[in-house]
């Protein structure tokens, strides 16, 4: 009973539908797991068993006269504490909102309950989701579960490492800067950022920060997805996806498709130790038959577009916080606020076309290519105590954002990206592989990166605290 959470989450789903497991053993089983694992880590923050236990058996109960509950039925989830569920804990990381209780469901809550999930309780992030290292002054670090000294990344890091962990079988997340991608790369999971409007949302018409889904397979990703996703007339960013191939899913063959090859993005910093690893993996896609070709996107004034539309979001979001606070919000977002009230008209118009232009040549190349390669990271995990990194091979990263360029790059493209654990350094630390797919063809690119699943062994990921 135990090992099931071992399991993947289409498998779980099987389980339960066939009646060999219900849902209140099921929930059970990863109960321990977090009773076990998480007081080593900190990943899940806020956790409510009676409600989720009083959840799975309405779906027992259900099931039990054959209503169908939904893909999801029976599977317990974390949602990130930068996410709203009515009546559960809402900190965001801060210590404004340390006492702070939901008063709705966000609309991937909505529609995760839709599906039959069972809401569990709240990972850890980062204070406003700022910054990839999980740490908050409410609920402190979450530590690494390959090696509690490190980092987990951010800002999704909690998910990541529940996940990691098996003390749930699927997360959700959020993706500006590379918080799905980042932490999923560091832990050893997959993290998925889809194209904007995928998952619709109502928080805000931007499209750089979006909601996905996370889990310890391509495959279960995309049975997540296939609940977040779809059309909402009530959002403020939608778009359509093939519900079908999401549920009924399988690998795409790699044969004759078009790789571009851009294992440092055109030139970005990368530690020695995890270039190599990159490196080893071009192998790969040529034994599944691509043709791959050393080629990468023109990023042209991507960093001055990315730090200036990040920071009008810090203002837009954050400002009056920072009136209201100004004690109680942490330097760094301090100075992402204060940066965005020093732009002017015309800061915020060239950000706007470089953005545009940069968009326009991502869609030109890629058509092609079916898909583009590189890293998710540039260093590996980090000292769990230090903030953010500052040298790269001894180049300096002058705020605490420079060194998340592989993962902001393709966030400014607009382009769905998933981060999938392809290896492990010399450490024994995680290292992910960055698969970029054509704009909206968020499905074609998960059943891609299915097959380059196929050929690793995800086993090797599971760290040895969570095992039994």
């Amino acid at each position: 009973m135990n090992d099931i959470v071992f399991q993947t989450a289409r498998s779980q789903r099987k389980a339960l539908a066939s009646k060999q497991i219900s849902a209140v053993e099921l929930l059970q089983a990863h109960l321990s797991q977090i009773a076990r694992t998480n007081p080593k880590i900190n990943a899940i923050i806020t956790l409510d068993p009676d409600g989720a236990l009083a959840t799975a058996r309405h779906v027992d109960a259900l099931g039990a006269h054959g209503v169908d509950l939904g893909v999801l039925a029976g599977l317990p989830i974390v949602h990130k504490d930068l996410t709203e569920v009515a009546g559960m804990r809402f900190t965001r990381g801060s210590p404004i909102f340390r006492d702070a209780i939901g008063v709705t469901d966000s609309l991937i809550v909505t529609r995760l309950k839709n599906a039959g999930a069972i809401t569990l309780g709240k990972s850890n992030t980062p204070e406003f989701g700022a910054g990839s290292q999980t740490f908050n002054p409410v609920f402190g670090a979450t530590c690494n579960p390959h090696d509690v000294t490190k980092t987990v990344g951010g800002s999704s890091g909690g998910a990541a490492a529940a996940l990691a962990c098996a003390m749930v079988p699927i997360a959700d997340g959020s993706d500006m800067g590379g918080s799905l991608r980042n932490p999923a790369a560091f832990c050893g999971v997959v993290g998925f950022r889809p194209s904007p409007g995928i998952v619709p949302s109502n928080d805000s018409w931007s499209p750089f920060a979006v909601d996905g889904p996370m889990a310890r397979t391509v495959g279960d990703v995309a049975l997540l997805l296939s609940a977040l996703a779809g059309v909402e007339s009530h959002a403020t960013l939608t778009a359509p996806v093939d519900m079908q191939a999401l549920t009924v899913f399988d690998p795409m063959s790699l044969k004759d498709k078009r790789i571009a090859w851009a294992p440092t993005w055109g030139g970005l910093a990368i530690e020695h130790e995890l270039a190599a690893v990159i490196t080893a993996q071009r192998q790969r896609f040529v034994d599944l038959g691509a043709i791959v070709v050393d080629a990468c996107p023109d990023f042209s004034g991507v960093d001055e577009a990315f730090q200036t539309l990040r920071a009008l979001g810090f203002e837009t979001s954050l400002g009056e916080l920072l009136d209201s606070h100004p004690d109680q919000l942490k330097d760094t977002v301090q100075w992402n606020i204060r940066a965005g009230r020093a732009l002017s008209g015309q800061d915020i118009a060239r950000a706007q076309r470089l953005q545009s232009a940069l968009f326009a040549r991502m869609k030109q190349f890629m058509r092609d290519f079916d898909m583009v390669v590189g890293p998710v990271t540039q260093v590996l995990p980090f000292d769990v105590t230090l903030p953010y990194i500052t040298r790269i091979n001894d180049i300096e990263q002058k705020t605490y954002v420079d060194w998340m360029r592989s993962c902001y790059y393709i966030t400014m493209t607009l382009h769905p990206a998933l981060s999938l654990p392809c290896g492990r350094a010399a450490n024994g630390l995680p290292v992910g592989l960055q698969l970029v797919g054509r704009y909206r063809d968020d499905v074609q690119l998960l059943r891609m990166a299915a097959a380059v699943e196929s050929t690793i062994d995800m086993n090797q990921f599971v760290p040895a605290l969570a095992r039994r």
